[in-house]
């Protein structure tokens, strides 16, 4: 990991376990997405009309047998407004159709554990260029991302020496981005303190703040950060990961003590390890066929013989009813004692032809 001085010029070096382990986090985006849309719900101010709306009239219904419908009325005569239907949302001044209230479900709860997973996986996220690409970030001219950068930065009390800073780090582009995209609200948010809307340009985290602040948020686009109050709404606006980044060196170092790592507990976090795969390989037919395996597997049978169980009917296969009744085949053997000697005795001996009989054989 490359530190870059406020001053262009000599590099340090700069090794942090905390990039190894965050680059193993998987960037989870339906998952991240759908958290900061639960955690975005929760800035929402509650609305409703107004308790009485449409009901501050005094109308009644005329009833049948007018030939009218049976809407409300309003009282009275002489005036345009005495007979037309109030009250229904179907009635001009009436009210709405099941009126908004203030005890809507406005706010959704978000799991401590759901949330720092995906703060994990936008830093992580972060960490990738083709997603800082694919989001817009303007980063082909940035040497490597993470883009950490030196403490002296916190120090800076000056909008222009921020401006110097970026333009000698080829970073000022994304800060472009966002002043050209500066456009007016469409819709009715612009009269409700949010007429102009723009891109986002970098994140910028710090430790300790020593005019930072104050020198980079006048920035269109540029916001800034806490590495102890890292937010998922920041790190991927919208649910989108993939955030263009600008670390200081001491911020980048506390992510270790801040969220831990794959083995080591978090120190601010109470028990908290970062999540981890549970197959560090995913390629599984590349471990079946490794060596390593095949050496201790059995070799492959030449033959198996795999019995195909066929379902006989009792009633019909003989040796699936002894199977299931043994006493069935002594049965079966008395009741064909019985039908042999029953058949035994309805048997009749044929009577001999008589004499007079005989006699009609022959002719006279």
């Amino acid at each position: 990991m490359t530190v870059h001085p406020r001053h262009r010029g000599i590099t340090n070096l700069f090794v942090s376990s905390a990039s190894k382990h965050f680059r193993a986090i998987k960037a989870a985006s339906r998952m991240g997405r759908s958290i900061a849309q639960s955690l975005n719900k929760n800035k929402r101010q509650p609305y409703a009309v107004a308790k009485e709306a449409g009901h501050q009239t005094s109308a009644e219904s005329w009833g049948t047998g007018r030939a009218v419908a049976r809407i409300p009325r309003v009282a009275g005569s002489g005036t345009h407004r005495a007979g037309q239907g109030a009250f229904g949302n179907m009635c001009r001044g009436g009210r709405m159709f099941a009126p908004t209230k203030i005890w809507r479900k406005w706010h959704i709860k978000t799991s401590v554990n759901q949330r720092r997973y995906a703060v994990a996986s936008a830093l992580a996220a972060s960490a990738l260029p083709s997603l800082l690409l694919a989001r817009g970030h303007r980063i082909e001219q940035i040497n490597e991302v993470p883009f950490v950068i030196g403490n002296e930065v916190e120090s800076i009390q000056k909008t222009k020496e921020a401006v110097t800073f970026l333009k000698g780090h080829n970073a000022y582009r994304d800060v472009q981005k966002g002043w050209s995209s500066r456009s007016v609200r469409p819709g009715k948010g612009k009269w409700r303190n949010r007429r102009w809307r723009s891109r986002r340009g970098p994140l910028i985290v710090y430790n300790e703040d020593k005019g930072i602040v104050k020198a980079f948020r006048n920035l269109p686009g540029v916001e800034l950060c806490s590495v102890t109050k890292l937010n998922l709404l920041t790190l991927a606006p919208g649910g989108h990961l993939g955030r263009f980044i600008i670390w200081t060196e001491a911020a980048f170092s506390r992510l270790d003590e801040i969220f831990g790592t794959q083995e080591v507990a978090s120190q601010q976090k109470n028990n908290y390890v970062l999540p981890h795969a549970k197959v560090t390989n995913p390629d599984i037919s590349r471990i079946i066929n490794s060596d390593e395996v095949q050496a201790v597997l059995r070799p492959e049978r030449e033959f198996v013989h795999r019995s195909v169980k066929v379902k006989t009917n009792p009633l019909k296969n003989r040796k699936a009813l002894f199977h299931l009744n043994p006493y069935a085949k002594v049965q079966l053997e008395q009741a064909q004692a019985t039908q042999a000697a029953e058949k035994k005795k309805r048997v009749k001996k044929p009577k001999a032809a008589g004499e007079k009989f005989l006699s009609t054989l022959f002719a006279p």
